[in-house]
Formats: C-alpha cells, structure tokens, sequence
C-alpha cells in the first residue's frame, strides 16, 4: 500500500496536482480535519520498504450513512478536491463507487442547505474515481493479483520451510492454516511452492457423496508415508469447508490424522502475520506501477466514464470496470455459499483451475494418469549460471513424469554431463524438498554443444531418450537452438524438445519473467533496505551498489524502482559523462535540502566498459566531499544475488511452467507418433518430431503461460547482447525517472 501511496503523491505532483492523504481510511474521510491533509514529494521519502500502511486504515460505520456520505462529500469539495483513488478489498471499492453515484446528489444537498455555494457546486458536477486492490486473500476479478498477496506469501513460505525441518526431525505432521475466507489462493500457492501433502481450499472441497474429506485426505497421506516421506504437511485456508458446507477447522483436521494415520501432529495458525513484515519486491513493483495508472486513469475520466479497478494481466497494467469486478467477485462467494463449487472454480478462471489441477497432480505417488501405450524416457538438463526455481521446475517435471507412466532421467553437470553419459533415473522420493532449495541440484555450468553434437546424439540414442527439457538461461536458449539447427546431421535431435528460462538476467526471448529473477530482486532490495538504513544512519552518504544482469538492464530497473534509488545504470542507456554531472547536480540538491536520507544509485555490471562503478563512487565521493555534502562508498552484491531460497512468484511460476512444459512433451510426442501409425517402431515413431514447432521456449508472453518454437524467437533474439531485441520492462524506466527525480 506503501509503494501505492508514494507512487500516487509523486505522479500527481509531476502532473501538476495538488495531491491530499486521508488518513485513518473512510473514517478520515467523513471527520475531516487533521485528517485529509496536503503531501508533498518528501513526506512519501523512505516508506517503500514499509509494510502496511503510513496513513493508516480503518472501517467506517459513518461512511455507509448518506449523512456520513454527505459530510465526506463536504469533506472534499472544501478543499477542492475532485479525484479519489482507493486502495483496498472489494468493500471499500463498493464504498467507493457508491459514493461516486451519489456525488451529484450530496453536492446538491451541500448548496441547497448553504453549506457551500451554488457557484461552487457547479465547480463539482463529479468525483473520478479509481480503485486498487489491496488484499492479501488476492480475492479480487480483474487482476491477477492484488496488492499484498505476494508479501503474504512470503511471510507463509517463510514459516513453512522452518517448520518443515522441525517436522522432519520429529517425523511430525503440521497443519498449517492460511487467511482466505472465500478465495482459497493463498493455500494453493503455498501448497504448490512448497509441494504441501495436502490442502483444504473453499472453491473445492475434498471428497464427495461417496467419500469423505478424511477418506480422501488420509489415503493420500499414506502413500506420501508410504514412499518413505519423514514429515507430512497439510494446509488449511481459513475458509475451507466441506462439499455439505461444514467448516473444516485446523484442529479438526490436526485429530484425523493423529487418530487414523498415527502420526503426531501440530497446528500452526499464522494468523496476522501474513499481513505485515517485510514488503516484497513484487509488491513495490504493483503498488508503484498501479499507483501511478491510477493518476492516470482519473485525470483522463470524463464524467461517462465508469469507476475502474486498476489491475495487472502477467505484466500488463489494466482497467476494468468496477462494478463488474466487484460482481464477479461477490459471485464466488455466493458460489461457494450455495454449494456450486464448480461455478466457484469457473469463476476463479482457467489459471487457478490449472494450478489446482497441477497441484493434484504433483501430490499424488502413484501413477494413476500413465499412458501405458506411450511410455517416454524424458531427460532433464540445467546449463548456464544457478538460478533460485530450477530444482522446482525440475521436481514438477519429475513427479509429473511419474505420475503418466513416464521415466524421468537426471542429467548431472549440464550439457558436458550429457555429453559423457551422465544421466540417472529419478523417483520420486528422489527430489522430495526441492521446492525449497536454491540452485542446481543437478548441477549446472556454463559449458555448451558446440563441438560435441556426435557424443550429445550417441548419449540420446544411447539411454532411449524420447524427449529433452532445458532449464537454464540464454546458454540454454543458445544450446537448443544449436540441437534444433543441427537436426538434419544428427537425427537423434528430432525428438520434442523445450527450453524452461532460468536466469537472474532475465534476458531470454519468448517470456516477460525467466526463473530466478524475483528471487535475485528480492535479494537486491532486502540489501538495498540494509544499505540504506546504513546511509541514512551516517546523514550524508551515497552508496554506489553494483548488480548482476550481464548485459540486461532488468534488475536494476526493477530493483530501483523498488528500492526507491536515486539513479539507475543499465548497458541499454549507457552512461555518458553529461550524465554523471547532472547526477551530482541532483544529489547535491537533495542532501542541501534534506540530509536526514541515505542515497542509493544501482549500476549494471555492464552499464558502461569506461565508467565503472569504482569510477562513479570516487567521482561522487570527490565532487560530494568538494561541496561539503556527502561522500560516497561503493557495495557489489556478487553472487550473492544467484543463492537463496527460491522466492513465492519464482516457485509458483516455475510451476506452471513445468507443468505446461511436460504436458507439452506428452502432447508432442503422441502426435508425432499418430502421424506415422503405419509401420516402424515406437522408438522411431517417437524420433518422428522434425518439426520446428517441436523445439520450444516456455514463458510468460501476453497473457498468460504459453509455448513459442525457438525458430519464431530468432528475429526476436540479440544473439550478439544476449537479451531480447524488445524488453517490455524498458517502459518502467520513465516512470522511475519520474519517481525519483527531485521536484
């Protein structure tokens, strides 16, 4: 809400407004007074890091009044004020929108008592509204997130992981409880990151007419014991309830599982700590993005115009009307209250349906889907620099594999692993607790075919290999367009092949998001949070911190747009010595006028081959010192930024991008398979794939998850940069620009 709140402040003012904040949320704004009062650009300095919100919430009786309405109205024409952007759940929203309706009256009511004149009336005729969604339920049509959720699932994860290595201990069960009264989101994605046993969400009971929630629940817990699993873990959203509409409680479900399983369990209610703590990197994107979309969307309202919600499709800002948000998404309650859970699931769209029916999938041991007249040998391979989501994606795949009958072999040391034959088969306890681990656990390097294309071939042919997953970054992007180019030398090539992105750089063609980069900005911001704490403790410094990307300027636009940087340094602007003057000049202003914040300027490590990052600290700190107003220090994170505990948004996209990514495999191979029924082996029917559109990269590309063939993505491709041509991220560069240059 933080991001959100500056965002709005800064852009108005850069759009010549005169930006108020109503503090204590409706209340504030029925009371008046103290509480609507004037911001300006440096009162929203240093609260993106925080989490909740500076001006505070509350829930207002008075506000669902007509008198209370009337006073709120009076409230804001008293001080001109003719836009109003709301941040918060599908109740205030509704407010919101009522409120709108009733402008025109309430005006008129005003000039007809003589509370204000007729003159000032006619200045008034109607109130632009714009609405962001602020929960952490994530409850809300028309975006596919709100603001908040992500950082709860942060705080979830958080607490998941810890308790996994308690329960592993003591071979315990632990029932976790989540919030989601009506909207079982955060449970499913927690369920899906952390490759939870079970979970309990309200749009989609366990169980049925002939079998019980407990039934259910307990089979499938047995096979996870059953596989050799230490600990269980099942999770309950607040609001879960059973297919007669019975609420199923955490200790009701903690008391099945020790009377039927015999297992010890415990409960663990998280409660209100899913809404504070720490604000994550995703959210300062959303609230800064959305923030400022929405000063946008009531500047250009005319008096026609509906109310919006402002909300995000993958990583494009949208407007949807507000009424036919709010709609929808009392739908579902309604849905889940009547019992029509299939209406409810409807409702929720296709990508939730997907991501429940991958979670089933994936916690499921035995191969109930297996197609046992298309068996496959599937290889896995992770090449190019260790990024946070690999073992995730790797795990999904696996026990996706598993679960159709499929074997699943491991290739150790990336590409020179398969080019010495080093591949093992994987079962299922095999990757058990990959969905917390950072890196590669199958171990990854830099090395790619290039010469070795006969032995790659040989080991393909040799270990019956009928499909190939790459999970890796632009190395990997390179290597499987080299197999698909390489194809009419080498048959053995000719077999459904797919590039899963995964890299901190971010810098893949054919997906907006490549695995591993939240999880390295939410690295970068966390340091960048500490950092500037340093800065504003020592009242006049600057601190010069270097990141990764090669030559992508991604995080450090993204990064500094969340981190609230002063200056940004990327290889797609470069850096000019103009630049470097006009960046003292700014920093110069800002510590004579206010000394009390520490400073931060994020440079890619490739920004510029002259002007390094030592060179820029020693400039600053040179010209800062000669005024007599700051000095300046230099931080390079390093490869702190590729470790780590995988991030929520970098475990739930890696997968849904295993997941697709697999079904893909198997979609491909049987049609190649079909095509060619009249004679020839299985294993040459399935080597029948040499087809451009066979060999494909996975990604996150307009509005949803989707597969491109490799060969469409070359005239996307810089191959000599090592990025994509176009970055959609670029756009976000004028608006940090605008955030942060001094007014």
């Amino acid at each position: 809400m933080n991001a959100a709140y500056r965002a709005v402040v800064r852009t108005g003012i850069r759009k010549g407004c005169e930006v108020y904040a109503i503090h204590e949320g409706y209340q504030g704004l029925v009371d008046g007074g103290n509480y609507i009062q004037h911001v300006g650009w440096r009162d929203v300095s240093g609260i993106i890091s925080k989490g909740g919100t500076v001006i505070g919430t509350a829930r207002s009786k008075d506000m669902r009044t007509r008198e209370g309405r009337l006073k709120a109205c009076h409230n804001l024409v008293s001080r001109g004020i003719n836009h109003l952007i709301v941040v918060g759940g599908d109740g205030s929203l509704t407010g919101a929108n009522i409120f709108r309706g009733e402008w025109g009256g309430l005006v008129a009511e005003l000039a007809e008592k003589g509370v204000i004149t007729r003159e000032v009336a006619a200045q008034f005729p109607v109130l632009n509204i714009a609405g962001l969604v602020g929960s952490i339920d994530n409850d809300m049509a028309g975006t596919d997130l709100t603001i908040g959720a992500d950082s709860a699932l942060h705080r979830i994860l958080d607490a998941i992981d810890s308790l996994s290595s308690t329960a592993d201990s003591h071979q315990r069960a632990f029932v976790i409880e989540v919030m989601g009264r009506n909207c079982g989101y955060l449970a499913l994605m927690s369920g899906l990151a952390t490759s939870a046993d079970w979970i309990f969400i309200p749009e989609n009971p366990t169980g049925d007419n002939t079998i019980t929630w407990e039934d259910v629940m307990c089979k499938a817990l047995s096979r996870q014991k059953a596989s050799g699993k230490r600990s269980l873990m099942v999770i309950v959203a607040e609001g879960a309830i059973d297919r007669q509409g019975h609420a199923i409680r955490s200790d009701q479900v903690r008391q099945v599982i020790s009377d039927r399983l015999g297992v010890e369990a415990r409960v663990t209610v998280l409660g209100h700590v899913q809404r504070g703590g720490h604000t994550s990197s995703f959210d300062r994107y959303l609230g800064t993005v959305q923030g400022a979309e929405a000063v946008a969307a009531v500047l250009e309202a005319t008096p026609e115009s509906p109310s919006v919600v402002i909300g995000i499709s993958e990583n494009k800002v949208t407007r949807s009307d507000l009424v036919e948000c709010v709609r929808r998404t009392q739908a579902v309650a309604k849905a889940i209250e009547r019992l029509d859970f299939e209406e409810a699931m409807t409702l929720r769209g296709t990508e939730y349906r997907e991501a429940f029916q991958t979670y089933l999938s994936i916690s499921s041991v035995q191969a109930e889907n297996a197609d046992h007249d298309m068996p496959l040998r599937v290889a896995i391979v992770h090449t190019g620099a260790p990024a946070a989501g690999m073992n995730i994606a790797t795990m999904v795949a696996v026990r996706l594999g598993l679960d159709y009958g499929h074997t699943l072999l491991g290739v150790t040391g990336g590409f020179e692993g398969l080019i010495q034959g080093d591949l093992h088969e994987m079962d299922w306890a095999s990757v058990s607790g990959w969905a917390q681990m950072g890196g590669s656990n199958l171990r990854t390097n830099r090395s790619q075919p290039k010469d070795d294309l006969g032995m790659i071939a040989y080991n393909l042919q040799r270990f019956n290999i009928h499909a190939l997953m790459v999970i890796g970054g632009f190395e990997a992007f390179a290597s499987v367009l080299q197999l698909a180019q390489s194809r009419d030398h080498y048959p053995q090539f000719s077999i459904p092949i797919v590039h899963v992105p995964a890299t901190i750089s971010n810098n893949v063609p054919g997906t907006d998001y490549s695995l591993g980069s939240d999880t390295a900005l939410n690295t970068i911001i966390r340091a960048c949070d500490v950092i500037k704490q340093s800065a504003t403790s020592s009242s006049k410094r600057v601190f010069v911190v270097e990141t990764m990307g090669g030559r992508s300027g991604y995080l450090t636009t993204l990064a500094g747009l969340g981190a609230g940087a002063s200056r940004i340094y990327i290889p797609e602007r470069g850096i000019r010595l103009a630049d470097l003057h006009q960046d003292v000049q700014m920093l110069s202003k800002k510590f004579s006028v206010d000394r009390n914040e520490g400073r931060i300027v994020l440079r890619n490590e490739e920004a510029s081959e002259a002007y390094t990052t030592e060179f820029i600290t020693t400039l600053l700190n040179e010209e800062g010192n000669h005024l007599g107003l700051f000095d300046c220090r230099c931080v390079n994170l390093g490869h702190l930024q590729q470790g780590g505990e995988p991030s929520p948004l970098d475990r739930v996209r890696a997968v849904r991008f295993a997941a697709k990514a697999m079904f893909w495999i198997f979609n491909t191979a049987k049609e190649a398979a079909e095509r060619e029924k009249k004679g020839g082996s299985r294993d040459q029917l399935l080597l029948n794939c040499n087809n451009p559109k066979t060999v494909a990269v996975i990604g996150v590309k307009g509005t949803g998850v989707q597969l491109t063939p490799i060969t469409d993505l070359l005239q996307e491709a810089d191959m000599e940069k090592r990025r994509p041509k176009n970055q959609w991220w670029m756009s976000l560069v004028p608006l940090l620009d605008l955030l942060t240059e001094q007014r």
